[in-house]
């Protein structure tokens, strides 16, 4: 046969090895559970992947096994990315902050054998035990601790496991479709359901998500994951920074404002990535301690709608570009990215700006479109609002443990968004389906409300929700927290609202709370916030 190229299989081991091989000087700064730094590199946390897989062969731990996680963003963390993935087994990251009744359905659910997790959750452990049915390991991340081996029975250490291993262990060859990684979605409507990712889908989303308008990641750069290691594998960070030998800094448990200021101006870091709730208490620290981050130059900003203020004040103050980014669970996550074309360089900066705003423009690998509630393709006209749906490489065909398919019929998977696209493919999210207000039969964005409300420089965040209305069905409420040493009335707060949005989208009302409740994954808990005022505006008529 003659003509034919080399076929190897998509496996995280292959990034793992690449950067073990190419860039194993390159340092991974981890900022440990108490609040110590541990400085390592990539050819330590290569070795320690390959131990890590080496020790749960010898302690027995099936091939194909979930093995689950309960931990912060550090250095162990890391190694049991690739110790678990890429030996042959499956990384189940476990978010911290479910309830105990979701993570014990999630750990049996999954049919977990072992959990490894950080001493700040080994309470977690001790409660949980008796309720979960599969597993037969509990390893804590670090050295021996006599004290908490009394809490929980039988329990292992990291570090002796790691000692049981063989770094000269080699990655097995798996084939590309198995799993390498399991997550779960955050469940605040039923139970969590489980998302499993094959290492062919990380691998493409590796590279998909990081061309040149994508991620952008280079060997150059300082990268800080703020997102968690158990939100959707950290938007798939350490697979993509172990592809090109990015220097890593793990923030571990402490990401207040302060904090996070400090470590960006140490560790140099060139490049964040987290939630919107991140970057307002990194605004706070940044002004508490005076620092400025010179050598910050991008932050991707996902998982819910970015303020447009908070991106001016991020320019203006500190000269960093925060870039929107859209995705799920069940999209690996990565989606969209806002990235601008050659045309745009046309525009006035103004221009320019307002541009920033949406979610962007997808990458090669997945596909966008718009539906009506018949299922109908709508026009990328950049006004025309409908469903959003996706498919591509790293997306669900279907849930684990179902046997269902989660796509529509044609093969698409339906976000529950719903967007706007233009011909460029430019999507912005108008709101999720489920919170959009629909007043008189006219819909309202919930996003564009609560980006005015946090505009307002007496307002530190605000969230709008649909109220029962005698007459109009539905109207916007604004929920809002004020900012620190401020007190907005409501009259000022409604002013602001004048000749930016049609008279009748105007709230009806501003209600001042302390905190606004946040989910397992910072976002903000509508469902409570409806539960709580949601029938407000009856109560006045």
């Amino acid at each position: 046969m003659s003509g034919t190229m080399m076929t190897q299989a998509l496996t995280t081991g292959s990034l793992i090895a690449h950067a073990e091989t190419y860039h194993a000087g390159t340092e991974v700064v981890s900022v440990e559970t108490d609040g110590t730094k541990s400085h390592s590199s990539w050819g330590e946390i290569g070795a320690n992947a390959r131990r890590m897989k080496s020790a749960l062969d010898t302690l027995g731990v099936s091939d194909g096994a979930r093995c689950a996680t309960i931990a912060w963003n550090n250095r162990r963390h890391l190694e049991l990315y690739f110790g678990i993935g890429a030996g042959g087994r499956v990384t189940h990251t476990i978010n911290p902050r479910l309830t105990p009744e979701q993570m014990i359905y999630i750990l049996n659910h999954a049919e977990d054998e072992v959990l490894f997790l950080d001493r700040t959750f080994l309470p977690v452990a001790a409660k949980l035990g008796e309720h979960l049915k599969t597993v037969k390991h509990y390893v804590l991340m670090g050295p021996r601790d006599d004290e908490a081996a009394q809490t929980v029975e039988g329990l292992l250490f990291y570090d002796e496991l790691l000692e049981t291993g063989d770094a000269a262990t080699d990655w097995p060859d798996l084939d590309e479709t198995a799993p390498a990684a399991l997550c779960y979605t955050s469940g605040t409507t039923g139970n969590p359901k489980g998302v499993q990712y094959s290492h062919r889908a990380l691998v493409l989303h590796s590279i998909g998500g990081n061309q040149p308008d994508g991620l952008n990641i280079a060997a150059r750069d300082v990268v800080m994951p703020v997102v968690p290691m158990f939100h959707v594998n950290a938007w798939g960070v350490p697979y993509i920074a172990a592809a090109v030998g990015s220097k890593l800094v793990m923030p571990g448990p402490h990401l207040d404002g302060e904090s996070l200021a400090r470590l960006i101006d140490a560790e140099q870091v060139t490049l964040s990535l987290g939630v919107p709730t991140i970057w307002m208490g990194l605004l706070a620290g940044l002004k508490a301690t005076g620092i400025k981050p010179t050598s910050m130059k991008r932050t991707v900003v996902g998982g819910s709608a970015l303020p447009p203020s908070m991106i001016r004040d991020f320019r203006d103050a500190y000269g960093v570009d925060l870039i929107h980014a859209w995705g799920m669970t069940e999209t690996s996550p990565l989606g969209t990215l806002n990235q601008l074309l050659q045309k745009h360089d046309r525009l006035s900066a103004d221009e320019q700006a307002r541009l920033r705003e949406g979610q962007g423009r997808p990458p090669w690998g997945v596909e966008l479109r718009i539906v009506d509630e018949t299922g109908h393709e709508l026009p990328r006209d950049g006004e025309t609002q409908g469903e959003l749906q996706i498919r591509g490489h790293w997306v669900i065909e279907s849930y684990f443990g179902q046997d269902d398919s989660a796509l529509t019929m044609d093969g698409w998977f339906d976000t529950g968004d719903v967007a706007t696209l233009d011909e460029d493919g430019y999507m912005v999210i108008r709101d999720r389906s489920k919170d959009i207000i629909k007043s008189g039969g006219e819909w309202i964005s919930t996003v564009e409300l609560e980006n005015i409300a946090i505009a307002h420089p007496k307002i530190a965040n605000a969230a709008a929700i649909a109220a029962h209305h005698p007459k109009w069905d539905e109207r916007p409420v604004i929920i809002a927290v004020a900012a620190e040493g401020e007190t907005p009335n409501e009259t000022e707060v409604l002013a602001s609202y004048e000749g930016k949005v049609a008279h009748w989208q105007v709230p009806d009302r501003v209600v001042f709370v302390d905190e606004l409740p946040l989910g397992a994954t910072g976002k903000v808990l509508k469902t409570k916030l409806r539960e709580a005022y949601g029938n407000i505006l009856l109560e006045e008529v």
